[in-house]
């Protein structure tokens, strides 16, 4: 407690004996306006451009009044500005109408977003147990197909080493080029049965529509 009141002792010694021997600080008066408008010499290129513009005279008559000799209505905004000020006013100070509706058109905007969200849920909801089936028979079928060529793939192997005799290494070069050349022939054996059938249902459906275009010449025309 007795430093603070030390420190305040010695600072208004400190004050009282700068104070004796030096002259009191008095700040320079502000500058007096002109009590007459001031204008700008047009023809001077040293005339800040902001001096000539429509505010300026405006600032000279809001200061001076009718002695600035700047006609009042020479002040008022241009059907232009006029248009423009409403534009500004409409954009960033909509009326409460405009808000209401602009709030409302977001609402049913949200509205109907949530209620397609939904729709779509239900939707594939609804088609969740036939995608669930779908997907098993897929596996099923994979399954199937991946057993179906183990079994004719360990036929083939088979098939090879009683060509080859049962002492041929299957790992070796020769045993698997012929089981390579076998499985080519397999799959060309598929190819042809396939395109077989394609082409007996072919000719079965040009068939059925020969036998059909008799019977249809046959109807008595009305």
């Amino acid at each position: 407690m007795a430093a603070p009141v030390q420190q305040a002792r010695t600072l208004l010694r400190l004050v009282t004996t700068l104070g004796q021997g030096s002259r009191g600080y008095r700040a320079r008066p502000p500058p007096r306006r002109s009590q007459e408008p001031r204008w700008p010499d047009p023809d001077d290129p040293l005339t800040p451009r902001w001096q000539l513009s429509p505010r300026y005279a405006a600032k000279q008559f809001a200061r001076h009044g009718a002695a600035s000799g700047v006609a009042a209505g020479s002040l008022w905004p241009s059907q232009e500005q006029l248009r423009e000020l409403e534009a500004e006013e409409r954009e960033w100070y909509p009326s409460l109408a405009a808000m209401q509706e602009s709030l409302r058109v977001q609402q049913l905007a949200e509205e109907q977003k949530r209620q397609a969200r939904e729709q779509l849920i239900e939707e594939c909801m609804a088609k969740m147990p036939q995608m669930i089936e779908n997907w098993r028979q897929q596996q099923q079928e994979r399954r199937e197909k991946e057993q179906a060529d183990k079994d004719r793939r360990a036929r083939l192997q088979a098939e090879a080493q009683e060509r080859l005799g049962y002492h041929v290494d299957p790992r070796s070069a020769r045993f698997q080029e012929l089981l390579q050349d076998m499985e080519k022939q397999h799959r060309k054996r598929l190819k042809e049965e396939k395109q077989r059938k394609k082409k007996e249902a072919r000719a079965a459906a040009m068939a059925a529509a020969a036998a059909q275009d008799p019977a249809d010449s046959e109807t008595p025309s009305s």
